[in-house]
């Protein structure tokens, strides 16, 4: 039995059940006429052979495929735009055909989503995720990655390393396990356990031959070690990237090529002369102590630095405002964030504690002053032209798998992003990080079928991309309605009713 005649059975099996349907979008594993009336299978495959002549048409193509999007909006994601009342064909996982609804029939036994009024955009890509790792339960491990699926991210980059990933990653890709794809960075680089330029390169060495796509970086590398890893990495062909040391710095990890700087890690530092800046004051702790030394006439150098190193910046705006920079508290972000019920309570709990320990040790009106000038600097970064990338740091401090994404989209739109420029960040410009332009991040005829199905359009509010009508990773269909039925199992199975 072929991938397709799997496809088509499962559909089968499942035939009239809720999950098998999107409100209000329509899944048929029906023959359907072309809008003149006619439903009988034998009828039908008389009106195809005579090109709908009698409904005063014209000839429609017919067109095969495991499954078929029909007179859906499409936002290919290659430019701004929206092709209208598309038929998509799905076969094998990818992108088959896209067409005119009205130029193009199903073939017989093609699965059939309706999907008028509705809009297809690529899958999101997450690119600064957490993935499980081998102390989480089966089940954990399972509802972790369903909750990216269930919020249109098809894929990871993984910047939490540990071995066991490829195992996951393994499972994922040969179909034993739902989740979105993955790229995996190494364990991570830091300072206290990486403290010779020997043993970097050993490490960088060793993670290139493991197979790993990235270099994870963290704190506290101390600037000969750093070096090294550069240097290594750029011998073997591994990128590095991730937190930046402050004993390194920003425009010193740019000019060794480090790929991409997640948290927008030492921007604010960099904003502070060196000469003025006490040897004591180093570490997120030490940022609300500097704000009053910040010269922000620095800032445009930073954008063309960061431009010119062809880094990426992947911000994870929202969890730094809610983790380091709060001036709110915990109960504030709960009543925000209702699915934290989706995770478990004790993880809950400690992101409770966490946010309001640090907001009790902290000055209020230096959050506020951080976490302004990091949108501006987000801002400036973008009207530059700088590469940035979506990612959330998820799971993490009320920072949880999928949603936050929405909440991060939502912050790019507030600092002056249009929603077209936010979803191209999520999509297509995370393909070309990758180099991967030909597989993802677009609605095209050969990519691969990661695809959003939502009821409004998501170029008129961003907002709209939450709460998927249906998605789809690889070529695997998940309906709205199994989506909110699986979420809901998980919200129990944690307690969270």
């Amino acid at each position: 039995m072929t991938g397709g005649d799997t496809r088509r059975q499962q559909a089968a099996e499942h035939e009239g059940r809720a999950s098998g349907c999107v409100a209000p979008v329509a899944c048929a594993r029906r023959i359907r006429s072309s809008g003149c009336g006619v439903a009988a299978p034998a009828v039908l495959a008389l009106a195809v052979i005579l090109g709908m002549g009698a409904c005063g048409g014209e000839p429609r193509t017919v067109v095969d495929g495991d499954m078929a999007f029909v007179r859906v909006n499409v936002l290919p994601m290659d430019s701004e735009g929206v092709l209208e009342s598309q038929t998509v064909v799905i076969d094998d996982g990818r992108v088959a055909s896209i067409d005119p609804s009205g130029t193009v029939e199903p073939a017989e036994g093609v699965e059939v989503v309706e999907a008028d009024g509705h809009y297809l955009m690529p899958g999101l890509a997450e690119m600064h995720g957490h993935l499980p790792n081998p102390r989480m339960s089966d089940e954990d491990i399972r509802n972790l990655l369903f909750l990216y699926l269930a919020n249109g991210v098809t894929t990871v980059r993984g910047m939490q390393g540990d071995p066991s990933q490829f195992d996951l990653r393994s499972s994922i890709a040969r179909g034993r396990l739902l989740g979105p794809h993955l790229y995996l960075s190494s364990v991570s680089m830091s300072g206290a356990r990486v403290t010779t330029p020997e043993e970097a390169a050993q490490l960088a060495r060793r993670y290139k031959a493991d197979g790993y796509d990235l270099i994870k970086t963290h704190e506290g590398l101390a600037p000969e070690v750093f070096d090294a890893l550069a240097a290594t990495a750029a011998e073997v062909g591994i990128p590095f990237g991730g937190h930046v040391s402050d004993f390194v710095g920003l425009r010193r990890a740019l000019e060794l090529g480090q790929v991409s700087v997640d948290h927008l890690d030492n921007y604010v530092e960099a904003l502070v002369p060196e000469d003025t800046r006490p040897a004591d004051q180093r570490g997120l702790a030490a940022v609300g102590a500097l704000i009053d030394q910040v010269d922000e006439s620095r800032i445009p150098e930073l954008v063309q630095a960061t431009i010119a190193a062809g880094a990426w910046v992947v911000p994870t705006m929202v969890l730094w405002e809610t983790a380091f920079y709060n001036d709110r508290g915990s109960v504030d972000v709960l009543a925000e964030r209702p699915e934290v019920r989706y995770m478990p309570p004790e993880t809950v709990d400690r992101w409770r504690q966490a946010v309001d320990t640090r907001l009790g040790a902290t000055d209020v009106e230096s959050n506020r002053r951080v976490a302004a000038l990091r949108r501006r600097i987000l801002a400036a970064l973008h009207a530059g032209g700088a590469n940035i990338a979506l990612g959330t740091d998820s799971p993490q401090i009320f920072s949880v798998p999928g949603f936050a994404m929405h909440h991060e989209m939502g912050l790019y739109v507030e600092v002056g992003m249009t929603p077209y420029e936010v979803l191209e960040i999520g999509t297509r410009r995370p393909a070309e990080y990758f180099g991967a332009e030909n597989e993802f991040g677009t609605v095209a005829v050969g990519r691969r079928a990661d695809l959003i199905l939502l009821a409004a359009n998501p170029l008129e509010d961003i907002g709209n991309v939450r709460g998927p009508a249906g998605v789809m990773v690889g070529g695997r269909w998940i309906p709205g309605a199994e989506i909110e039925d699986r979420l809901a199992q998980i919200a129990r199975f944690y307690g969270n009713e």
